[in-house]
């Protein structure tokens, strides 16, 4: 995958389980030297209820570490693996045994990833792609751990010729007969299920005129029907993956499930990339995850409850940012109904935290009415301890509406237990990982 840099932004969600709804994972990439320890990150995810982990390797600090934690757990054989892992049965079972089964099953792998968006790899590795997902099946086989873990592939938005209408999704027609075919019917073979990465944030930067804000961001719409099958639309994410659905079905696949194993939204991009900032990307990930744990399929499967991995747990300062031609990507933070910041709003400062101890604080980007307005139902039917605020006590300096509405949400959240929702008030509130502090004012971490 090609990736850029943008602004440092740890994950913190709290997810609590709905009957038949979704799941939302999140994705953990380590290219960066300002991380915590593997073992604090599994303390913040179950801190925070994450059941799922995606890894872009198989490091072994992260497998011990994530070791007995209950989290299900995606690892992956990188690209460069991929011509030994097609071309070798005795390496696929090497990797297998020292990268999966001697940490199963006190790690809960559940799937491998093999490879990661292949078509797009400048390595050209597309044609080892399927052998691959063989050779690794049949080592899973000899360690009888076939039933437990599944094999699939993570294939980008660039891999369909077409998307919209949804109805007309297809495969691009160089990759049907060689990968696409065999691949599926490999994934029906094995009871697995289709990884893809969709990020709406690309059609909507590229088709700004035509698509709406709101469509993109599961915001309050009209909605858009499918011409071809007479589907309404409400959100951009849908119609993309009933794309990638209706691709499978027009190779009469339509049996296999999907899994999405990156999305997310950009906070912040070049001067022409329009949407990127970081409301849109609070709004994009917070909605999301709410349409996902609320549960229901997509409009052409209404039944098929996603597993959805948001990208990503971390901003990794060392990746190296490449040019974005062919197909556009991106690093985001995600949230569950928050954005999710190391930085403080204006006029205050940050205190390092590496306990997995988050805080709400207000968004100054928001406009004062929203703000105002949030303040007031915070103190009155929130119920927050807002006394600290008032005149002469010690967080009334600085006395600015933003500095008092992060007392007063972050007094709620905190008070709420830190749950998923409750650091949100439509938009006006985000979380973050360090400790704010506005003038003397520190902020509480319970009550």
């Amino acid at each position: 995958m090609e990736r850029r840099a943008l602004h440092s932004f740890l994950l913190v969600i709290s997810i609590f389980a709905f009957a038949d709804a979704g799941s939302i994972g999140v994705n953990y990439g380590r290219i960066a030297n300002n991380l915590p320890s593997a073992v604090k990150v599994v303390q913040l995810l179950k801190s925070q209820g994450i059941e799922r982990v995606k890894v872009f390797d198989t490091d072994p600090a992260v497998l011990k570490a994530l070791g007995e934690s209950g989290i299900k757990v995606t690892v992956d054989l990188p690209n460069e693996l991929l011509i030994s892992a097609a071309k070798r049965q005795s390496f696929a079972n090497t990797w297998v045994q020292k990268n999966v089964a001697d940490y199963f099953p006190a790690t809960k792998i559940e799937a491998i990833a093999v490879g990661n968006e292949v078509f797009v790899d400048p390595h050209n590795t597309t044609l080892s792609l399927v052998p691959a997902l063989k050779n690794i099946h049949k080592a899973l086989v000899k360690y009888n751990l076939h039933s437990h873990i599944k094999v699939s592939s993570p294939v980008a938005l660039s891999a369909l010729q077409s998307s919209y209408p949804s109805s007309a999704g297809s495969f691009r027609q160089e990759l049907i007969e060689p990968v696409f075919k065999p691949m599926l019917e490999f994934l029906r073979q094995t009871g697995s299920y289709l990884m893809v990465n969709a990020y709406p944030f690309f059609a909507y930067e590229a088709n700004s005129d035509v698509i709406s804000l709101d469509y993109a961001l599961f915001r309050e719409n009209p909605g858009v029907v499918d011409a071809g099958n007479g589907l309404r639309y409400f959100n951009l994410f849908d119609a993309q993956i009933d794309a990638v659905f209706a691709a499978m079905s027009a190779l009469k696949y339509n049996d296999i499930k999907m899994v999405v194993t990156e999305t997310g939204w950009p906070s912040k991009g070049d001067e022409n990339e329009i949407g990127a900032s970081v409301a849109n990307a609070a709004a994009y990930n917070g909605n999301l995850v709410r349409r996902i744990l609320t549960g229901g399929g997509t409009p052409l499967r209404p039944k098929a409850d996603l597993v959805v991995f948001l990208f990503a747990l971390f901003n990794e300062n060392k990746k190296p940012v490449e040019g974005l031609k062919n197909y556009r990507d991106i690093q985001s933070p995600v949230t569950g109904g928050v954005r999710v910041s190391t930085p403080v709003t204006r006029g205050g400062s940050v205190s390092p935290s590496s306990s997995g101890q988050t805080w709400c604080v207000a968004n100054g980007e928001t406009g004062k009415e929203k703000l105002q307005a949030a303040l007031d139902y915070a103190c009155g039917e929130g119920q927050a301890d807002c006394h600290p605020i008032q005149p002469g006590a010690t967080c009334y300096d600085p006395n600015t509406l933003e500095a008092h509405a992060s007392f007063a949400f972050n007094s709620y959240y905190q008070k709420k237990g830190r749950v998923i929702g409750t650091c949100d008030f439509q938009g006006a509130a985000y979380v973050v990982t360090q400790a704010p502090r506005f003038g003397k004012c520190e902020f509480p971490t319970g009550y």
